[in-house]
């Protein structure tokens, strides 16, 4: 390829050479011609001087014409020795092509001014490495950061100091290429070569070496700036290598912690683990370890690989202590949930039952065993299935699919469970931030039953106030009105439309002004439907409007802080009151009058009953004289109708002084053995003439108790002698007595002839006699002078009788006395008029 160039240069002289001897030539024909020419002049004119110029003009021509020659063929044989070494050059030139492009390969050259340039490129089709030549020599922009940065370094060592080298580069592809750098002659070559066989498996080692390598010092960086202590050694227990808490820990360094054997954990720690990693490469145990004087908790987290141990100490002393503390809230949390009525349960994220209180067992009826054991929410649904306790559906597994994926919205009919045995019970599914569910289960059945009879029980209390005669209005605690009837609408004359639409309290007293002007009042009204909690009070209080009507209003806070007000047109009832109050003194006058007049005629007769018994006993005696037996007859039938009559007036004055609130008694600590004694002896008599047995039991305990003597035995004589008299020939009548806490029970029994149910209540009112077909009949006031001073004394009195059983009157007396009557209470307007009422009818019966 370079023999074609020296041929053409060596032809090209020749050519030359030979132009320049021909012009040599013709320059002497010129200067022969000119002087052939002018010699004719010369001979006419000119000197032989000329003549000679021109031979010698001639002869110098003639001598470079040969010099010319020879030159030629000196540079023929220049030009032969040229050709020969060009041909040898080529030869050369060709061998060095068939080597160079025998190999795929790229050579740069660095030539004068260190510019690169691509002498040949062989290599093609390489991944990563650019087509263009222009662009191979921009290293950075197809070799990876780390080639790159080894090779600018190599090369920048090639091209300052000629040093060679040979690397193994990688592109940004991931391929790998070798690149030789040489100096010769003051010029750098540099050889890409793709590498392959075991230079290729050498470049992927090497890459494999620096990547572990890399990968090492990352992980012993990462493992140095962990806060826990991390250590290696080897399969017999020996420390290879610890980061820098681990050394911190033991208060070492690290490469003497090695050196030194420097171990944290116990020898019998050590011996656990290592003979725990012979049967398993993982470990992982939760121990103590002594930190200075201070023991922590840590969990041992051990990996086994190949000949290394990687052993790490996690200290978790704040996360035991945390863990024990939400342990004890998550105890008192469930022990709270298990005193919660709702029925709960709580899912984990896997849907495994990890609670259910004690409601939620309650609810369904299910096995606590079987709980604890945390079925899956499918296997608890349709554990409820088979036992009959879920709703009736349609298609069973769809709805049990909507009601536990937690990323679907229950609809409100599915929350609704309508249950076997009339349960309504409604669910509440809440998402957990761990991805588990809590679900609520809420026995509504109570509660829609009772809001059931509450709007019944509202309906009944609406229509039950709206048929009331009182007027009755609600404020809210903003002065408006929320409830009426139609009675307030009556009494006050407002438009009903009015009354719906919630007016204010300042325009219903607006509209009622007309019928009543006392502003007081209504500022009252107005103030205590509008005034804060804490300053409402209850009041009530009287109207008289302009149309001489009466209406009774009160005021009465209620709970929720609105306020009720009622109204009563107490017109009428007025008037019947003023009437029955003028009536009822002219009772009371009337019974005074009575009693005064009973106590005057009583005393009136008192006096002459008692010259008629005195006088009748004189004449019984035997001073005056014997009398026949008819006449003693006489005298005893006139000695017993007149002591009969004193009793009757005895008992009449009694009953006066008790009414007029004059009798006092006389209390002192009396035998009770005496005191009935002393009443059996007064009838004695008479129970002997109707051949009569008068038992007498008195328990052991009973001596005395507090109270009048005199009264007490009245009281007795007065039982004993209705007993006696009621009773049949032949019969007993029982008195006992015994103690029964802090109380004396007298009571009086006999077999006689009973007192009819209807008739019972009317024996103790007075002059109320009824034989009832015996012979004794009395005036009527023994039983009520009985009540009267039992009733004195503190105590009760009891009657059970029946027809053709006979009568127990019990008396039931305070065993310390009576005590101080506290005086009455005023009677109120409705108690006192029931009184009137009372009053007449006694009057008129």
């Amino acid at each position: 390829m370079a023999s074609r160039p020296v041929n053409s240069s060596i032809t090209s002289t020749s050519r030359e050479l030979l132009m320049l001897l021909l012009a040599s030539l013709a320059c002497a024909l010129v200067l022969t011609a000119g002087v052939v020419q002018g010699a004719g002049s010369t001979v006419n004119g000119l000197g032989i001087a000329q003549l000679v110029v021109i031979g010698l003009t001639a002869v110098g021509g003639l001598a470079a014409s040969i010099f010319v020659l020879r030159a030629a063929g000196t540079m023929r044989s220049q030009v032969r020795s040229a050709q020969n070494e060009a041909a040898s050059l080529k030869r050369q030139l060709a061998v060095a092509e068939a080597v160079i492009g025998g190999e795929p390969q790229i050579l740069i050259l660095w030539d004068t001014g260190l510019q690169p340039r691509v002498v040949c490129n062989t290599l093609r089709g390489v991944v990563g490495l650019p087509a263009e030549d222009a662009h191979i020599v921009s290293f950075s922009s197809w070799l990876d950061q780390a080639s790159a940065s080894r090779f600018e370094e190599a090369l920048d060592g090639l091209l300052r100091i000629g040093r060679p080298f040979n690397m193994i580069l990688r592109t940004v592809a991931g391929i790998h290429l070798e690149t030789d750098g040489r100096a010769s002659s003051g010029r750098a070559v540099l050889r890409i070569r793709d590498v392959a066989g075991y230079k290729r498996d050498i470049s992927r080692i090497i890459d494999g070496h620096e990547g572990l390598a890399r990968d090492i010092r990352s992980s012993r960086a990462i493992l140095n700036a962990l806060p826990m202590p991390v250590w290696f050694c080897d399969h017999e227990g020996r420390l290879t290598w610890t980061n820098e808490a681990y050394a911190a820990t033991v208060e070492a360094s690290s490469d003497e912690v090695v050196e030194k054997q420097i171990e944290l954990l116990e020898q019998r720690q050590r011996d656990g683990l290592l003979k725990a990693l012979n049967t398993t490469p993982r470990f992982r145990r939760r121990i103590n370890l002594l930190f200075g004087n201070e023991r922590r908790v840590h969990d041992l987290m051990a990996v086994r690989l190949q000949n290394t141990v990687a052993i790490a100490a996690v200290d978790v002393t704040e996360l035991e202590l945390a863990q024990s503390e939400l342990n004890q809230q998550s105890e008192a949390f469930d022990r709270t949930l298990n005193h919660v009525a709702t029925a709960i349960a709580i899912f984990n994220a896997e849907r495994r039952l990890v609670f259910a209180n004690e409601a939620y067992v309650n609810l369904w009826g299910l096995d606590p065993q079987w709980l604890r054991a945390q079925p899956r929410d499918t296997e608890l649904f349709d554990r409820l299935r088979e036992l009959g306790r879920l709703p009736e559906v349609v298609n069973y597994r769809e709805w049990r699919n909507t009601i536990l994926d937690g990323n679907e919205t229950i609809s409100e009919a599915d929350r609704w469970w309508h249950l076997p045995g009339e349960r309504i019970v409604q669910l509440i599914s809440e998402q957990r931030p761990d991805g588990g569910v809590t679900h609520l289960y809420i026995d509504e059945t109570e509660r829609l039953a009772l809001e059931s009879e509450l709007k019944a029980t509202l309906r009944v209390q609406s229509e039950t106030i709206d048929g009331l005669k009182e007027g009755v209005a609600v404020f809210a605690t903003d002065g408006r009105l929320k409830l009426w009837n139609s009675a307030f609408a009556t009494i006050w004359q407002i438009d009903t439309n009015l009354l719906e639409s919630g007016p204010h309290i300042d325009d219903i007293v607006e509209r009622s002004t007309s019928l009543h002007e006392d502003a007081d009042v209504w500022a009252r009204l107005k103030e205590s439907a509008t005034a804060l909690p804490d300053e409402r009070v209850p009041f009530d209080g009287q109207m008289l409007r302009r149309d001489s009507s009466v209406v009774d209003f009160s005021v009465m806070p209620l709970p929720d802080g609105a306020t009720l007000i009622t109204f009563a047109d107490v017109t009428a009832s007025r008037r019947y009151e003023r009437a029955l109050v003028e009536r009822n003194e002219a009772l009371e006058t009337a019974a005074r009058m009575k009693n005064q007049f009973i106590g005057h005629v009583s005393y009136e007769l008192r006096t002459p009953l008692t010259n008629i018994i005195g006088f009748t006993d004189l004449l019984g005696s035997s001073h005056l004289g014997e009398l026949s037996d008819k006449q003693r007859e006489y005298l005893q039938d006139i000695s017993s109708s007149s002591n009969t009559l004193l009793s009757i007036i005895d008992g009449i004055l009694d009953l006066a002084t008790i009414d007029a609130g004059a009798l006092e008694l006389e209390v002192e600590c009396i035998d009770v053995r005496e005191v009935i004694d002393s009443a059996i002896r007064g009838v004695q008599e008479r129970a002997a003439r109707a051949h009569l047995t008068l038992d007498l039991a008195i328990a052991d305990d009973v001596t005395t108790f507090v109270a009048d003597k005199a009264r007490i035995r009245q009281v007795l004589y007065n039982l004993l002698s209705n007993a006696v008299g009621f009773s049949n020939e032949g019969e007993t009548v029982l008195v006992t007595c015994w103690r029964e806490t802090h109380e004396v029970i007298l009571q009086v029994e006999d077999r006689g002839v009973g007192i009819p149910q209807e008739a019972q209540q009317r024996v103790f009112e007075r002059f109320e006699s009824d034989s009832r077909g015996q012979k004794h009949r009395g005036a009527g006031l023994g039983l009520s002078i009985v009540k009267s001073v039992v009733e004195l004394h503190g105590g009760i009195m009891q009657l059970e009788s029946a027809p053709g059983v006979g009568t127990r009157v019990t008396v039931r007396l305070p065993e310390g006395g009576p005590e101080k009557v506290q005086p009455e209470e005023p009677q109120s307007v409705d108690d006192l008029l029931e009184s009137v009422q009372l009053a007449v009818q006694r009057t008129v019966a």
